[in-house]
Formats: C-alpha cells, sequence, structure tokens
C-alpha cells in the first residue's frame, strides 16, 4: 500500500522499537518512569514551557488544554477549518460545555483585527470569550505555516483582552525545521502548547503538552479523570525520545517530497488547483470533469494508494516517514489515468 492518508500511518522503524527494550521503566504516576520524566523535560524545554505532561494523543492535549483554560458556558475562538472543530468528535462541547466561535481565515490563520471582533464584550446575555486555539501548521490549508509576527501579534492580542492562549502543534516541528525558526518562539504568546509524535516522528502512540506548573497540575488531574493515566509509559516515550534525537531533521525529506508531488500534480489534467506546499501535506481540488474527491480515493485505493478526502472534490496528500519518491510515482500515475 502506498499510503498517502496521513503522516499517522506511520510504523515505528526497528531501532526505534529497540529503543524501547532496554528502557528503564517505573510507574509514570508517581513520576518514577525515567523515559518519560526526560521526555516532558525536554518538550516543556523545547516549548519554552515550565512543564509537561506525556497523553496518548494529540487530541487529548486539545481537550485536556480547553477544559483547563474555560469553564461550561465560555466561548472559543478558532478558525473554521480547526482540528478542534473538524476531527475531534465534538470534544469541547462535550467534555468541557463550551461553545465555538469559527472564523474564516485566510490559509487557516487569523489576524488581530479578525480576533478583535470575535471577542464579545461583557455581558449576561452572551458567552464569555475565553480562549484562542492556534494551530501550527494548519493542517487543512495545507500545512501552512503562520508567519511568526503574526502568531504573535494574534497572542498578544488575545492575552490583552484577557483570553487565555493555546497552541495545538500537532506539526509544529515540520513548522521549526520548514522555516529554521524553535519551536519556543513559535509557542511564546501561548499558555500552553503541544507537539506529535505519532505523525511525522513517526511513534505508534503519543504527544506531549506543556504549560505552566499550574497548568500541568490541572491537567494530570483532568488525564486522570478521564481514564488516561498510565503505568510504565517509558516503553512508549523511550521511543519519543529516539524519535527527538533521530527524526526531527529528516522531516525536511517529507517536505521536499511533498514539494515535488504537488508541482506534478498541478499537470495533470484531473487537478484543477493545488495550494502552496510548504510542509508534508498536498491539499488537490479535482477538475470539473473529473469524478468527486469519494470516487477518486476510491479509485485510488483499487490501485493501492490511499489518500485523504476533506472536501467533496478535494483531496488531501500527506508525506511521511514510510513513504519515497516510489510510492510518489505511483501515485502521480494513479491520478494521471482518472478523468
Amino acid at each position: 500500500m502506498h499510503d498517502f492518508y496521513s503522516d499517522t500511518q506511520t510504523r515505528p522503524t526497528r531501532a526505534m522499537r529497540e529503543a524501547a527494550l532496554d528502557a528503564p521503566l517505573g510507574d509514570e504516576r508517581h513520576d518514577s518512569d525515567p523515559p518519560t520524566l526526560e521526555l516532558c523535560a525536554r518538550v516543556a524545554d523545547m516549548l519554552g514551557m515550565e512543564a509537561a505532561l506525556f497523553l496518548p494523543s494529540g487530541t487529548m492535549c486539545n481537550e485536556i488544554a480547553i477544559a483547563v483554560h474555560t469553564r461550561p458556558g465560555d466561548e472559543v475562538i478558532c478558525t473554521r477549518e480547526s482540528h478542534i472543530i473538524f476531527a475531534e468528535s465534538g470534544g469541547p462541547a462535550a467534555l468541557s460545555g463550551v461553545m465555538m466561535y469559527p472564523i474564516d481565515g485566510a490559509r487557516g490563520m487569523l489576524t488581530p483585527d479578525q480576533l478583535g471582533a470575535a471577542i464579545r464584550p461583557r455581558s449576561a446575555h452572551a458567552p464569555r470569550s475565553r480562549l484562542l486555539v492556534a494551530e501550527q501548521t494548519a493542517n487543512l490549508a495545507g500545512g501552512a505555516i503562520w508567519p511568526l509576527d503574526q502568531l504573535n501579534a494574534v497572542a498578544i492580542a488575545a492575552q490583552e483582552a484577557g483570553l487565555a492562549t493555546h497552541l495545538d502543534g500537532a506539526r509544529l516541528l515540520n513548522a521549526q525545521v520548514a522555516s529554521g525558526i524553535p519551536a519556543a518562539e513559535y509557542a511564546r504568546g501561548f499558555d500552553s502548547a503541544w507537539i506529535a509524535f505519532t505523525k511525522g516522528l513517526g511513534c505508534p502512540v503519543g504527544a506531549v503538552l506543556a504549560g505552566s506548573h499550574d497548568f500541568i497540575a490541572d491537567a494530570w488531574l483532568l488525564k486522570r479523570r478521564w481514564g488516561g493515566a498510565m503505568r510504565q509509559t517509558g516503553v512508549l516515550t523511550a521511543m519519543c525520545l529516539y524519535a527527538l534525537d533521530n527524526h526531527v531533521e529528516r522531516l525536511s525529506e517529507d517536505h521536499a517530497l511533498a514539494q515535488s508531488i504537488g508541482a506534478r500534480l498541478t499537470a495533470l489534467p484531473a487537478i484543477k488547483t493545488v495550494l502552496p506546499v510548504e510542509t508534508n501535506i498536498v491539499i488537490a481540488d479535482l477538475a470539473d470533469h473529473a469524478p468527486d474527491a469519494r470516487a477518486t480515493a476510491r479509485r485510488l485505493r483499487e490501485k493501492n494508494v490511499t489518500v485523504t478526502v476533506v472536501g467533496a472534490r478535494r483531496l488531501r496528500i500527506v508525506t511521511h516517514l514510510d513513504v519515497g519518491p516510489d510510492d510518489a510515482d505511483v501515485l502521480v500515475s494513479a491520478l494521471n489515468v482518472i478523468d
């Protein structure tokens, strides 16, 4: 299978698995699991935060952060294409009882003016604007990278208005590698942030959420309450440590492959447009005469190629550790015969 469905489809390498075999283990709930302690300390430092917490998934990072920063009835401001809206099963409403204020931002990004217009005046008749969530990179905008100045300006505007700020950093390290700007600079204006290990870094499980000591103490309570307290997590976090040491800089290979695919797709009759490719995500719109996205995805799967359907006529193609130029050739050839 030539799997461009998502970078979550990666399998841990043999070397990554071997890293877990000799890892010293303990009980993470009692702060006695050495790899987990090391991983959390390293990620907190990478993001410029005081403390961090290992969690099973990025979705859990987002949902815990929302629950810590808000109270039921509050409102969360984000872009309409944010992961917390399209891919977290209504979690903000179900788990935190909050409303969402989606903004149509250019390429998955909003401006300080748009944020200001969305913040509600304090009133007994309206929800309280309480939290800004930004996503770096912007997934459905084709892995677009927020310019640092714009991200900082939006975060500062939120804080000046009394809002908490949270950075969804699912592919934050892709932004770091592509731009050369450290993750801590992107996270500077945020009260909490996280990075994923199950995407481009190739781990089977895990994400790390970071913030202040008080924030992480509250996050721990929710982790346990929601059933996420684990024990010998070192078998997982040892693989995450291996990924930090060996798989971060190689993200540039994924970016180069995605850019190559995007350039080749623009020449295909079945493709109408391709969004600018900055990292490892290619968003392609199908030509009017081509089958719709679901039909196209089915035809590709018949040729052992998988992609994601993200709109009626829109496909998402994601590069990662487990696909290379040969897989890209198969993908492009398969799309070339679709009409």
